[in-house]
């Protein structure tokens, strides 16, 4: 079994939000972008909720909205070993974590950490709360966006996102009822 590595954070100084996932699939690492499996809902949600078309944006357009609304995107997971792309098939004793201690140094603003699905957070309770004191933050779960978290609606995966960047980043309504960022 390989052992595969995960992508440099997607961060500016700007941000409050850390969304963290655990490793990126087979066609992310293969196309070197985060979510970039076809069914994935991570960038169809975004785009609903930070008005783009994630159809037609590039990755630089996606990832330009994101830390727009000051949101940063990175994995639990810096290297692991894993056959396939289910976080179920990682194999638990090559999980290395990313540098937090370092990351929240020099990402002073960020308040919220949330985590796209179960095995982020179960990999960062675990291995990085233990090591790294963090009670300046808020920490939650968001259901997955990954294509094998079948058994919620794209609506319902989309409702609770929106949820968080409603509370977190002073996101209102207009009247088209699309997100904008104050």
């Amino acid at each position: 079994m390989t052992t595969i590595y995960s992508f440099a954070p997607i961060v500016d100084s700007h941000a409050r939000v850390l969304i963290l996932g655990s490793m990126p699939g087979q066609a992310s690492l293969n196309a070197g972008q985060y979510y970039a499996h076809p069914q994935n809902a991570f960038w169809r949600i975004m785009g609903e909720l930070l008005d783009f078309d994630p159809a037609i944006a590039s990755y630089t357009e996606k990832t330009t909205a994101l830390k727009s609304a000051h949101i940063a995107l990175w994995d639990v997971l810096q290297s692991c070993r894993r056959e396939g792309s289910l976080d179920s098939s990682i194999e638990i004793q090559s999980q290395v974590v990313n540098d937090f201690e370092s990351f929240f140094k020099t990402h002073t603003h960020i308040r919220f950490v949330f985590f796209n699905g179960g095995k982020a957070e179960d990999c960062f309770r675990r291995y990085v709360l233990r090591d790294t004191a963090l009670d300046f933050v808020q920490l939650s779960r968001l259901p997955s966006t990954s294509p094998a978290n079948a058994t919620l609606s794209f609506a319902h995966k989309r409702d609770k996102w929106r949820q968080m960047l409603m509370d977190t980043l002073f996101i209102s309504q207009n009247r088209s009822d699309q997100l904008s960022v104050r």
